[in-house]
């Protein structure tokens, strides 16, 4: 698996990461087996990056994950999950829960440190907490030897340089916004990120499985005209003998100013067939064709968050 270096950390990261949000069970019931092999498949494929959350699952991520990587040595997998977010409405920044995030984290994954360590979705807060109380309370344990790198996470592109504008972070994480349908975080984030040395994630290739044939979830909030184009596009991918999950996930993985894409699932078979399309050329021309079908609502999306932060 091709690496690319995070910003100016000493991590390199695979280019296809391992997201454990589908452990929590966010878009399906799992069964304990094949979360367990999802994530030895990762690693022996060699997505040994792994991205969680305390959110994901309301603990359930972070349990399985640590229960999946008893035994495998701690140096072989670079482990990011983040703080703040716990329930669909309970935010959390404070710097006294920012110690007992971090804590319970290690606790629950069974590891002595944390390589990266995420504010989750920081745009469901008045931001300023973030900069003021919650990255140094970060900092601190960072000296404490705790964790490695910390940083951010979120969907609006204003929440880059609101935090970035004001304070150091060693990366962030952007998700659902760079995509065949989506690249905002590409065109209106990264050239900026690059200018301030903040290492770059992106998340969610196949934006909650609107790029992919399988059904979508309820709660996607895309608008219909994109829920439609990508219809089109799934259709002409089919009668190309191509499933437009495998053009998705090239297509991010091919920009070499973000260092991993991280996409998650806990179907082993899911996982393979990722590896497999990320070491396989993509379809230029059949690439130009979903792209123009995407061109009416390219960059369409939606609010998250409060308003302000939007």
């Amino acid at each position: 698996m091709q690496t690319r270096r995070l910003g100016q950390t000493d991590l390199h990261l695979p280019i296809l990461s391992f997201g454990a949000s589908s452990l929590g069970a966010e878009f399906r019931s799992v069964k304990l087996d094949e979360a367990l092999a999802s994530v030895h498949v990762a690693l022996e494929l060699g997505l040994n990056f792994i991205d969680t959350s305390p959110f994901y699952g309301r603990g359930m991520s972070e349990v399985l994950l640590g229960i999946a990587l008893k035994g495998v040595p701690r140096d072989s997998y670079t482990l990011c999950t983040k703080l703040g977010r716990y329930d669909l409405q309970h935010f959390d920044f404070s710097a006294k829960r920012v110690r007992e995030s971090v804590d319970v984290s290690l606790h629950r994954l069974g590891c002595g440190h944390l390589d990266i360590v995420l504010c989750h979705d920081i745009e469901f807060v008045p931001m300023q907490q973030i900069v003021d109380e919650t990255i140094p309370a970060l900092r601190e344990m960072q000296k404490a030897g705790k964790v490695r790198f910390i940083g951010f996470s979120g969907y609006p592109m204003k929440v880059f340089r609101f935090i970035c504008d004001q304070t150091d972070v060693d990366c962030v994480l952007s998700y659902n916004q760079y995509t065949l349908q989506n690249t905002r975080f590409a065109d209106e984030a990264v050239p900026y990120l690059k200018t301030k040395g903040v290492g770059v994630m992106n998340a969610g290739p196949f934006s909650a499985r609107l790029l992919t044939n399988a059904p979508l979830p309820p709660w996607l909030k895309e608008p219909e005209e994109v829920k439609a184009a990508a219809r089109q596009a799934a259709e002409l991918c089919a009668s190309r003998g191509v499933d437009i999950a495998q053009l998705a996930l090239q297509f991010s993985l091919a920009n070499e100013d973000i260092t991993t894409t991280v996409s998650g699932s806990a179907n082993p078979d899911n996982i393979r067939k990722w590896a497999k399309w990320a070491a396989e050329p993509i379809d230029e021309t059949l690439l130009a064709e979903v792209l123009e079908i995407f061109r009416p609502v390219k960059n369409l999306g939606h609010r998250e968050g409060l308003p302000e932060n939007n």
